[in-house]
């Protein structure tokens, strides 16, 4: 026995001593001297960057364009957007994605704010600063109420269930933090990696002016909140009095858009995220194409493009450019007409290098002409309406060079300072809304800010005829965050599309 135990006792101290020499110096041993065990920020911004724009071109295509009369995806079943009928489904998409990439931004911030780390840069900390802005204002205008102060704090302080925090919050939160941007970028350096930035190649400075545009889109969006009107007018003053500590966008080349090169992975995800067949299927609405053969607008000049395909990938009918009804009943669709063209061999959206789109010079000039007709500040809103109108053009046409004052009296859509302030408004909006050409789901957020511009409305709408106010939040939210979901539906009101959020609300 004692023979067998004095076995046991030394098979025990081998394993022990086995033991010890595997995991001794473990760590240093599979460790790769030669590779970070940290994402560097250099690493992470880009893909953030392509995936963002990914998925607000997704939805812009095939979401915005639909309620905003830009296409018409023909078809008599359920479940069509152009007639403000889409299922609770439609509301993950977006949802999970952008959350997935404030992921990303955050680690970019958290690495890049290490002072006593390798990777400590200002201008890091300050590009995510100003996307996680951008991202959550995208949210909290999609859906209203969301998480934003623990969001995406399971990993770190576990918080798997973060509560819903009040969309006037929200936005107060996203100024403060575009402040702090503005501040980081004051002075800052470029990045020295020039290629993890595919909108301004590392250049401080452009993003210090996307940053305050973006900061002038928010406060225009708020505007009409009476508790905030005062403070947000003022701030609106403030950035376009002041050029020196708030620099703005300035020309076309300054707008902030990811451009799609065509070489990995700068490729438009038109051409490897949908199907080509796919991609033509919806008709061009009567809306969107009516108003751009009335003005014989350029941007439809087939002698520009391949197979008499204009810069805006718009292929004519055998009746030339001709549009289809939105909202139509079912059954009474017609015939198509035209469609986006898709061929990647030619000029196409699908390849287009500027449908990556954030946010341009054009609609920085209509916020401006709005803010005069309002009162809010001095200048010619004429000048700004003029202004917009041409900067919209040239950015897809630079070469083009008619006299813009003509042009806007040829298409009869002239400035006329003797108009109300509605009619003014109809005017700037109708303009803008060209400006926000595939600008993620803006055509649709701004046409709930302010009712402009006035879209003809089909018979077959559902929803009452009323254009959806929201997203639904994702089902699995109800079983995933219980608790916070219903204290949100309590505060916002029922988890509908015809729910306003916040800053709709009168």
């Amino acid at each position: 026995m004692k023979q067998f135990i004095n076995k046991i006792s030394g098979a025990v101290l081998l394993f022990a001593l086995f033991l010890s020499s595997c995991t001794k110096d473990f760590k240093e041993i599979n460790t790769d001297p030669n590779k970070t065990t940290t994402a560097l920020p250099q690493q992470l911004l880009a893909p953030a960057l392509v995936n963002i724009v990914t998925y607000n071109m997704i939805r812009n295509r095939n979401f915005n364009n639909e309620l905003m009369q830009v296409t018409v995806d023909m078809n008599d079943s359920d479940g069509r957007v152009f007639r403000y009928d889409f299922n609770n489904t439609w509301a993950d998409y977006l949802y999970n994605n952008w959350y997935i990439q404030l992921s990303n931004l955050k680690d970019l911030y958290r690495v890049a704010a290490d002072t006593t780390g390798p990777n400590y840069n200002k201008t890091y900390m300050a590009i995510s600063l100003i996307c996680q802005s951008w991202v959550y204002s995208m949210l909290t205008d999609a859906y209203g109420d969301v998480p934003y102060f623990n969001s995406n704090k399971g990993r770190d302080s576990v918080i798997y269930e973060p509560a819903f925090d009040r969309q006037k919050d929200i936005y107060l939160d996203i100024f403060k933090q575009l402040e702090t941007a503005n501040t980081l970028l004051t002075g800052a350096a470029d990045l020295t990696v020039t290629a993890s930035d595919p909108i301004y190649g590392g250049k401080a400075s452009l993003w210090r002016k996307f940053c305050n545009t973006l900061y002038l889109r928010l406060l225009l969006r708020i505007s009409g909140k009476t508790e905030v009107a005062s403070d947000v007018i003022a701030k609106f003053q403030q950035i376009v009095g002041d050029n020196v500590t708030y620099p703005l966008i300035n020309s076309n080349a300054e707008s902030a858009i990811l451009k799609w090169t065509g070489v990995a992975p700068y490729v438009n995800p038109y051409v490897t995220g949908v199907r080509e067949q796919d991609f033509r299927a919806p008709g061009i609405a009567s809306f969107f194409i009516d108003h751009l053969v009335s003005w014989d607008d350029p941007r439809l000049n087939i002698s520009l493009g391949a197979n008499g395909i204009n810069r805006w990938g718009i292929a004519q009918s055998s009746e030339g450019f001709k549009g289809v009804p939105s909202g139509y009943l079912p059954g009474q669709g017609g015939p198509k007409k035209s469609y986006f063209y898709s061929n990647t061999s030619t000029t196409s959206m699908q390849t287009d290098a500027l449908a990556g789109m954030i946010l341009n010079f054009a609609e920085l000039k209509f916020m401006l002409a709005e803010a005069v007709v309002k009162g809010w500040i001095t200048g010619s809103a004429e000048t700004y309406y003029n202004d917009g109108a041409k900067n919209s053009i040239t950015l897809w046409m630079p070469a083009w060079a008619v006299d813009i004052k003509t042009f806007l009296t040829n298409a009869d859509i002239p400035w006329d300072d003797t108009l109300p302030l509605e009619d003014k408004m109809e005017k700037i909006h109708l303009l803008k809304y060209y400006a926000l050409f595939l600008t993620d789901l803006q055509q649709w957020v701004e046409y709930r800010r302010t009712g402009h511009p006035v879209l003809p409305k089909g018979n077959g709408l559902s929803n009452g005829g009323v254009m959806p106010a929201r997203f639904n939040y994702p089902l699995y939210v109800q079983s995933a965050n219980p608790t916070n979901y219903k204290l949100a539906v309590a505060v916002q009101g029922p988890d509908v599309i015809s729910t306003e959020v916040w800053w709709q609300k009168k």
